[in-house]
């Protein structure tokens, strides 16, 4: 199955800079998005043969999920159990016959860590549902997780740490996350592939010189890390601040 992810920053945005021509070019089986900015109905999208999951944010215009998919689910869940998280549209999980796909878009901390001890609420909230899922069949799980997790996955390590998406903090959970039954799919294949990153910055012509971070992932349970065909950045897409992921999984 071929899987794609891609944080859009406004999906309404990114129709005019091309989505809809990736889209089908890329004929992923499961394609998930984060940051939709928008509520469903709001836009005139063309996507035949694929069923539609949408998770709203409440504030219009911010956050936002959103999954296509050829397979109709047997069961779709929206956020996480705990209603201080079901505000932002952060999280869909489809369950099919053979898996659960969960697709998130993961708070970041913002400049100064102002919500630094909110994101980390929500990552232990994110972890036990994974954990939870995976004790019933496997998981893949995609999405913006707002993190670089090692120093090869940005382009300045040194000069971030500290930083939103670069803390000691956030870079912990990633690791309890793995440590709990989960691969990062790219660094499987690619363990030692440096510049490949999946957002940059709009200042200072950062894409042109790849000045970027790998904040960007598909995990799957470990169990099944045997069955990871290709794990791709569409590092060529443009429309975004980031750029669209792909998954190949035999299952």
């Amino acid at each position: 199955m071929k899987f794609v992810s891609w944080n859009v920053n406004g999906l309404r945005a990114c129709m005019n800079k091309g989505f809809i021509e990736f889209f089908r070019s890329v004929d992923a089986d499961i394609f998930c998005v984060q940051e939709t900015k928008m509520q469903q109905g709001q836009a005139e999208i063309d996507l035949e043969g694929y069923e539609e999951y949408w998770n709203n944010a409440v504030k219009k215009g911010y956050a936002g999920t959103a999954v296509f998919s050829k397979r109709k689910a047997n069961s779709v869940s929206l956020d996480l159990d705990k209603e201080e998280h079901g505000l932002e549209g952060r999280l869909i999980t489809l369950e099919y016959n053979d898996f659960f796909l969960v697709n998130c878009y993961t708070p970041n901390a913002q400049r100064g860590l102002t919500r630094l001890d909110y994101r980390m609420i929500w990552q232990d909230d994110f972890c036990s549902h994974l954990k939870h899922l995976d004790r019933k069949k496997p998981v893949i799980v995609c999405g913006d997780m707002n993190v670089a997790h090692r120093e090869i996955d940005l382009k300045n390590p040194k000069s971030n740490v500290g930083n939103a998406g670069f803390s000691p903090q956030e870079r912990e959970k990633m690791t309890e996350l793995l440590e709990a039954g989960f691969v990062d799919s790219f660094r499987y294949l690619h363990p030692d592939r440096a510049g490949a990153y999946t957002w940059w910055s709009y200042m200072f012509n950062a894409r042109a010189k790849n000045v970027g971070w790998r904040i960007d992932y598909f995990l799957v349970s470990k169990r099944i890390q045997e069955r990871i065909q290709d794990a791709l950045i569409y590092s060529e897409v443009t429309g975004s601040d980031h750029c669209p992921i792909g998954l190949e999984l035999a299952i």
